[in-house]
């Protein structure tokens, strides 16, 4: 039993070490930084691109409802006007699951395509990564490409058209999928997989509903934060970290409000980019990890977990990110850089809270059970401690603790039924 236990303790630290290695080598290692088409009418623009290219026939990936809104119309028409052929697979859902990736691999095999849109939030944009690796890499499964640099081949073309400010996928190196027989999500890492090119059409996003608008916002601010905070933070990415930062909290509550606004919704989506390019080099931490249980066992959206961690993870790191977080509260216009550290860090903290306060983001998850959270905090702080530069280490009982801080409100047990009095 020693020997075993020994052996498994071995094989942990191993896999620990390599795991970390693997995430510093995407730290140094030359990134591809796509060319960003900005502003109202940038996917017809894209389209106008791609046209020239020569692809044979290009796969179009998206999900049912950009679909039927006509949100493609742009692009497409874009397409056929340069000649160039496409399919469409709009079948994704959120936290696309292996076997609906697994069918549109399928698809762009079936219709012989050589390259990728990805057109939508971050499902999508996760789905066409995992699709253009595989299909460049027949003899590895999806599971079998988790991790980094698993696949010898390079991914085929993937070109990008967000429409959600969150995700920051079009910069970025992975792709997260679900894998529904562990209720687990997976990520699949290589530099390879960053979009050719990218459009930001602000023009795509003024009908989200305000809830998804939130929380896509609050994602990408998390994005920034945990870039910004993190060992691995260098001042390239300190200063992607900051704009983003700074363009969030100038910008989210009036798209949130106020949906229709172009201006915002692009200042958003730019935001949305640079924080993307802050995290792929610096990575994230214990709010994306703590997420990513959320998202493999309840299906929780992304952002929304993110939305509801970062401020409990934030004041749990407090005594080791002071400093950073009052320049962060700085560029947030919060406070002045004559103020100490200790009251602009304060000042940061408040203001998070009072940002998800503003946008109607829960403070509880409703999912959550009180039996789950051994095995979420354990899957947490290995995700955590294998891959992620945290400025602040966490125990297993504290991210507990911390989790257990968002366990939904106790419903009050029901009065039984008063009885009527009997009448002769």
């Amino acid at each position: 039993m020693i020997s075993e236990f020994l052996s498994e303790s071995l094989r942990t630290t191993a896999l620990s070490a390599a795991m970390r290695g693997a995430g510093l080598a995407v730290r140094f290692l030359p990134i591809p930084q796509p060319t960003i088409l900005v502003g109202p009418g940038a996917s017809g623009r894209l389209g106008r691109t791609i046209a020239g290219f020569g692809h044979s026939k290009i796969l179009i990936v998206t999900d049912s409802i950009i679909s039927k809104l006509g949100l493609l119309d742009d692009l497409t028409t874009a397409l056929t006007a340069g000649g160039a052929e496409y399919v469409v697979f709009d079948a994704i859902t959120p936290d696309a699951p292996i076997p609906l990736i697994e069918t549109g691999i399928d698809f762009y095999l079936e219709n012989d395509c050589d390259a990728i849109v990805a057109f939508g939030g971050g499902s999508s944009m996760d789905a066409s990564k995992a699709i253009a690796a595989a299909v460049s890499n027949p003899g590895k499964s999806l599971r079998e490409l988790a991790g980094y640099f698993k696949g010898l081949n390079t991914p085929v073309k993937i070109y990008a058209v967000p429409t959600t400010a969150g995700t920051g996928s079009e910069v970025t190196v992975a792709a997260v999928i679900s894998d529904p027989e562990s209720h687990t999500k997976m990520v699949i890492v290589d530099t390879r997989l960053v979009p050719k090119m990218a459009a930001l059409d602000p023009c795509l996003m003024t009908g989200l509903p305000p809830h998804i608008t939130a929380a896509t916002g609050i994602d990408a601010l998390t994005h920034a934060i945990e870039a910004f905070v993190g060992h691995w933070a260098s001042p390239g990415t300190d200063d992607m970290a900051l704009s983003a930062v700074g363009l969030i909290f100038d910008n989210l509550r009036v798209a949130y409000s106020d949906g229709k606004n172009l201006e915002a919704r692009e200042k958003m989506a730019l935001a949305a980019t640079y924080a993307g390019f802050a995290f792929t080099r610096a990575n994230v931490g214990y709010v994306h990890a703590i997420a990513h249980q959320f998202g493999g066992k309840y299906h929780t959206p992304h952002g929304l977990a993110n939305a509801i961690m970062l401020p409990l993870v934030l004041k749990y790191s407090l005594p080791a990110i002071t400093d950073r977080l009052a320049l962060l509260a700085v560029r947030a216009k919060l406070g002045r850089e004559s103020e100490a550290e200790e009251v602009l860090a304060q000042k940061f903290l408040d203001a998070v809270d009072q940002l998800n306060l503003d946008l109607g983001i829960p403070t509880f998850l409703a999912a959550l059970k009180e039996s789950d959270i051994p095995q979420l905090a354990e899957a947490a702080c290995r995700e955590a401690h294998t891959g992620y530069p945290v400025p602040r280490y966490m125990s297993q009982a504290v991210c507990e603790d911390i989790i257990r801080q968002v366990l939904p409100p106790a419903m009050p047990a029901k009065k039984p039924a008063r009885r009527g009095k009997k009448t002769a």
